[in-house]
């Protein structure tokens, strides 16, 4: 898991590798090397308020006095670590949802964030952890999206539920559920929502009503699935999707391909959602459980 994350956090962590030791030339911790250091951190998409608590602490340990490189990492990872811990939440509670009743766990998210992916990555963690998992194929206005899920369900051999092209994802929604067993858990993919289309919202909704008929704490999940790559727009997405349908973990994707990882904390401190996964490559194998500790690391030291 190290190394994959260590991989994924390569662009991130090459860029402040690269930038913050010409800044620290003159070791002397003064208001021009903080100006600097917080543009450094903010271009990497730390955001303004992990980059006020990491100089807060930097200017009232070292203001003024000589300063090394190993300090600074060493403040950013502590400083990172304290943000995120609180909100990390183990994937591995998915595996431990009620075993006396259907679960029924929704994830959303704009089109080409990853979520069919990451259904697909998420049903290999559940089996991997002794768990009875079925799909539903709620993208019902795309194809491609359909043909995909039912490709990776008899890969991992798990049930995939579909209908017509154009069917009332909501209704699919809830047949599939309808139709798993007490202990089992339905993952639901859903259509790439756009976040400014209030028309597309409105069914996300109407899928969380029709759950709720069969039990009414449905859905017991609903994971928003973004994409790391889209930096300051994450922040964007996340709002209006915790507005409307409420988000109860978020898994980010595609760290592998930004610079911009520091998003992920920028994330956390604005709307305080659990992080449970992040993705870390394509293959079924590439999602990670998210800690604080080896995440901080990842994006700071090369």
């Amino acid at each position: 898991m190290w190394n994959r994350l260590k991989k994924a956090l390569s662009k991130t962590s090459q860029t402040l590798a690269e930038k913050l030791p010409a800044i620290l030339l003159h070791k002397r911790l003064d208001a021009e090397t903080l100006a600097n250091l917080e543009d450094i951190l903010i271009a990497a998409d730390l955001g303004p308020r992990c980059a006020e608590a990491i100089l807060s602490t930097l200017k009232k340990e070292r203001f003024g006095r000589d300063v090394s490189l190993n300090r600074v990492h060493e403040a950013l990872v502590a400083t990172i670590i304290s943000i995120l811990e609180p909100y990390v939440r183990p994937l591995e509670g998915l595996a431990y949802l009620p075993q006396d009743k259907p679960t029924a766990v929704l994830l959303v998210g704009v089109n080409g964030n990853g979520k069919t992916t990451t259904v697909a990555k998420l049903a290999h963690f559940l089996k991997n952890n002794n768990k009875s998992v079925r799909l539903a194929a709620c993208d019902t206005f795309r194809a491609a999206a359909v043909e995909q899920l039912c490709h990776w369900g008899h890969q991992l051999g798990v049930p995939v539920h579909t209908a017509p092209q154009g069917s009332d994802a909501a209704a699919l929604a809830y047949s599939a559920f309808e139709a798993t067993n007490p202990g089992e858990i339905l993952l639901i993919d859903t259509a790439g929502r756009l976040h400014t289309r209030d028309d597309l919202m409105a069914e996300l909704e109407k899928i969380c009503r029709v759950l709720k008929k069969i039990s009414p704490e449905a859905p017991h999940e609903i994971l928003l699935v973004l994409d790391a790559t889209t930096g300051q727009e994450a922040l964007t997405q996340a709002s209006v999707f915790q507005n409307r349908v409420g988000v109860s973990g978020l898994v980010i994707t595609k760290l592998d391909g930004t610079a911009k990882g520091g998003v992920v904390i920028s994330l956390v401190q604005h709307y305080k959602t659990p992080i449970l996964a992040i993705g870390t490559g394509e293959t079924i194998d590439d999602l990670s459980a998210f800690d604080a500790h080896a995440f901080a690391g990842g994006l700071v030291i090369r």
